[in-house]
């Protein structure tokens, strides 16, 4: 998919709110002749595109294959449901020590008073949360963010040529992705471990095994989405925090604030910022009709600050309540991986914000957006800061 035509340039994917919230309030709902899709902008249908799998399908041609963003009931839910074990409250609230310890040895390993927050750490940490979760052999992580980056990709310009070269290499990402996961599935066959693969391998459902492709495609869609939801989501908050600096010390100071600071993030900086759906029948949106096939493209980015929702919806308020946002889906494709991305946003941001102070933007640094449609981050983000005593 390509990026919209108004948001191609570097300041409007750094900051692309202000003209969302101009769009939602000017047409809710438009067609776009460039990309072929319609763009829908209000939170309240975003909010139904999202709920009805039925008229509103995740099934497309998306690289990844087939994996639980990309197909509709009922085998999601029972591929859900399974996968669920997994990522229980329980579960999850287990890994917070060894998510901590994590996240203190990559701390550690930071020199003086400066550092590219992205890249030796919030693309880090969530990178080797997800390879222990599957049973991955340490020495190949370096391959998951390169993938996981080419997943969400968008191409270069509007080109034929370029929206072509982008599919190559998405397929060919695709292809290692398969290659690679095939390989480790065949070895936790024979050899099975306490790891996500081997438990996935072990279930059943309706009484058969999953087969090895729907293993493939749940490892895909962890890589994918809880890399890249995660990194974004930290790399977000701390934006946040060196735009408005005071809140530094209010985290600091109280930490139990840190839910409301990651909650209002995702709403006001999300790391998913718009979602694919596409149209199973003839329905009418916002006084617009769509046809089947039609391709819409559902702006979270925008109904996160729709102002009937959300009062003062520009401004970033730690303590919103409620904050109904829609940054990790909603209905059936709610992410699955949201209490993991939280807990992981949550003790990130505490120790980032107990072992430094007066952190700010490096100076001179000039921020580029990743080229994605659906993804709202920065490639680096380098801070300096001055270490607590």
């Amino acid at each position: 998919m390509l990026i919209m035509p108004e948001l191609n340039t570097i300041g409007k994917r750094l900051f692309p709110f202000g003209l969302l919230s101009e769009l939602r309030q000017q047409t809710p709902v438009r067609y776009d002749s460039v990309r072929n899709c319609w763009d829908v902008f209000s939170y309240g249908d975003v909010q139904r595109i999202l709920k009805d799998p039925k008229t509103f399908s995740s099934v497309r041609g998306a690289a990844g294959g087939q994996n639980l963003l990309f197909i509709d009931p009922p085998k999601h839910k029972q591929l859900r449901d399974l996968v669920n074990k997994a990522f229980t409250p329980k579960a999850i609230q287990g890994l917070g020590p060894r998510i901590e310890e994590i996240s203190a040895d990559l701390l550690d390993g930071v020199d003086g008073a400066a550092m590219n927050l992205v890249g030796d750490f919030a693309t880090p940490l969530p990178v080797i949360v997800i390879a222990e979760l599957l049973g991955t052999p340490a020495e190949d992580r370096a391959h998951f963010k390169r993938w996981s980056d080419i997943l969400v990709e968008s191409a270069e310009d509007e080109s034929a040529e370029a929206y072509e070269a982008i599919m190559r290499k998405r397929s060919e990402a695709v292809q290692e992705l398969a290659q690679y996961f095939g390989q480790l599935i065949r070895v936790r066959s024979r050899m099975p471990k306490d790891d996500l693969i081997s438990a996935l391998l072990a279930a059943k459902i309706d009484g058969e095994q999953l087969t090895e492709q729907d293993v493939i495609s749940f490892c895909v869609l962890l890589l994918a989405a809880g890399n890249e939801t995660t990194t974004n989501l930290i790399a977000n908050g701390m934006r946040v925090l060196c735009e408005q600096p005071q809140l530094q010390d209010e985290l600091n100071r109280s930490p139990e604030s840190i839910p409301g600071f990651i909650e209002e993030t995702l709403r006001y900086y999300p790391p998913i910022i718009a979602i694919g759906r596409t149209a199973t029948m003839e329905v009418e949106v916002g006084s617009q009709r769509f046809i089947t096939g039609d391709q819409i493209i559902a702006w979270v980015g925008a109904a996160n600050r729709d102002e009937s929702v959300f009062a003062a919806p520009d401004r970033f308020d730690p303590r919103r309540t409620p904050n109904p946002h829609m940054s990790f889906g909603f209905g059936i494709h709610f992410c699955l991986g949201a209490p993991l991305a939280r807990l992981e946003g949550k003790i990130a941001l505490q120790m980032l914000t107990e072992r430094f102070d007066h952190i700010r933007l490096s100076e001179g640094s000039d921020l580029v957006p990743i080229r994605s449609s659906f993804v709202f981050g920065v490639k680096e983000y380098p801070i300096s800061f001055v270490r607590r005593s």
